[in-house]
């Protein structure tokens, strides 16, 4: 106790020092700007202003702010509630100072430690663990504010030396939360053997008009490019299914085209592989992921290379589906073009894209998960004979990248595997771990996160039956469902280059 005593009085006879140094520097211009600085970061507005201009810019600053408002958030909370409780202290008097230097009000709160060396020190390296580069610019800033404190008697050194220190364990204690993602791997492409198609002689495009961004101009501007292509529009009571596989059957037909989403694409694929077809996507749906992962988002990109014949091997999923309606027994088969689902991953995209445009993905994907997870409730089925209670089962006809539970990108068309994804409620305390997951963008390394890969995967309910949605469409009635992978069992048109 005497040793403690001792190294008490000892800080506080140092605090007292410096604080006499500083009273003995000249009146001038920087008391104006250091009395400023301190009240700017007051609550820390200061921090948040700049955090609302780093969320702007997409990419890395805006994760840079998400990660420091949340080690400012850490920092915050350790300070006023907990050590200035613990730690009563008096700050610095009146005449510790000169009258033109002392703030008046002061706090009244302990004054110790420094909340605002601890926010400043915070978010300045949760800034710097993601963006290196706008760490150091703010650097300079935190010290400033740091040091306004003992500048403007509102706080000891001392106060201030244990408030950045408070800062830096909160930065440090999120430096794995929302961790910078690794780079998505190069795409790769199989090339694969395709006619050129020129003016379109050979070419049957099927057209879904039934949906998606199809106009009376789409045909018109199709037949200009392809003046000798068969072109079906598919509208009223015509059936898609049919009509995909009457044009794939057309006499003389050397290539599949098909104009709509993922769902119409699908269909196209089926056909085009049971006719041993190219397949030209013309991106023309509400959702046209496919098109994206094979570089054909624009209608000239997917034109260029049917007329180039650049055309390479991609991996299609197999879906069996057994459904039971109205007592009823029924096997489906589907062809899967990019994704499968079962539970609330349909909702927690839905919310994450409606949020993304004003928000960006990162705080989208948090408030859409945080939302969605709230308030769902686990389904019971069994995964390979093995019973589970999940909240999503996400099956990927080849690796999405990133690693969690809301991927975005394939850059590999023919890897031949089913990217696994389960997110369960079988442990202890699921659901509020899955929401600190989500808060803290750790969701691909929790203890509720599966991640894994397979070339087949069955499931199978015994309760109610499942709706499970492939890509994108809600197929309902499902008590059994197994997927696979077949190998290269399609061939499209892609830019290679």
């Amino acid at each position: 106790m005497r040793l403690g005593r001792r190294g008490l009085t000892s800080v506080a006879q140092l605090d007292r020092a410096a604080v006499r140094a500083v009273s003995r520097l000249p009146e001038g211009r920087h008391d104006a700007i250091l009395r400023n600085l301190s009240a700017a970061a007051t609550k820390g507005k200061l921090w948040f202003a700049f955090a609302g201009v780093l969320g702007t810019i997409s990419g890395k600053p805006r994760n840079a702010a998400i990660h420091g408002l949340m080690a400012l958030g850490i920092a915050s909370a350790v300070t006023n509630l907990g050590f200035k409780t613990l730690l009563p202290r008096t700050r610095p008097l009146p005449e510790h100072l000169p009258a033109f230097r002392f703030v008046q009000p002061q706090p009244t709160s302990s004054s110790m430690p420094s909340g605002h060396s601890a926010s400043a020190v915070a978010f300045t390296l949760g800034v710097a663990m993601v963006h290196p580069g706008l760490g150091a610019a703010l650097a300079p800033l935190a010290a400033g504010v740091a040091y306004s404190r003992v500048h403007t008697g509102a706080h000891w050194p001392s106060d201030v030396v244990l408030g950045s220190a408070i800062g830096a364990g909160a930065a440090f204690l999120t430096r794995k939360w929302w961790p910078v993602r690794p780079p998505v791997p190069v795409a790769e492409r199989t090339p694969a053997d395709a006619p050129a198609i020129d003016d379109g002689a050979g070419l049957s495009i099927a057209v879904n008009a039934l949906g998606g961004s199809y106009s009376p101009a789409t045909e018109t501007r199709l037949r200009e490019i392809f003046p000798k292509a068969h072109i079906k529009v598919i509208a009223g009571d015509d059936d898609v299914e049919e009509e995909i596989r009457a044009a794939a059957r057309k006499p003389g037909t050397k290539a599949l085209g098909v104009w709509g989403g993922d769902g119409t694409v699908g269909t196209a694929a089926a056909a085009a592989v049971e006719h041993s077809l190219p397949l030209l996507v013309l991106p023309g749906g509400t959702l046209n992921h496919f098109a994206r992962d094979i570089d054909t988002r624009v209608l000239d990109e997917a034109v260029n290379a049917a007329k180039a014949g650049t055309a390479a091997w991609t991996d299609l999923g197999h879906v069996t589906a057994g459904r039971g309606l109205d007592g009823t027994h029924e096997v489906t088969e589907l062809t899967m073009l990019n994704t499968a689902s079962i539970g609330v991953y349909p909702n927690l995209v839905r919310r994450r894209e409606h949020l993304e445009h004003a928000l960006g993905k990162p705080l989208a994907g948090i408030i859409a998960g945080l939302r969605t997870f709230g308030a769902a409730t686990p389904t019971t089925l069994r995964i390979n004979n093995v019973p589970h209670k999940l909240w999503i089962l996400y099956l990927g006809r080849g690796r999405f990248y990133p690693r969690d539970v809301a991927p975005l990108t394939r850059p590999v068309l023919d890897d031949g595997v089913l990217d696994i994804r389960m997110v369960t409620a079988d442990e202890p305390f699921a659901r509020l771990r899955l929401l600190w997951a989500v808060f803290t963008g750790t969701t691909g390394t929790s203890k509720v996160t599966h991640l894994s890969e397979a070339v087949r995967l069955s499931i199978e309910t015994d309760g109610e039956p499942l709706v499970v949605a492939v890509d994108g469409e809600p197929l309902a009635g499902v008590r059994t469902a197994e997927f696979s992978v077949r190998r290269r069992a399609l061939r499209v048109y892609t830019p290679l280059s």
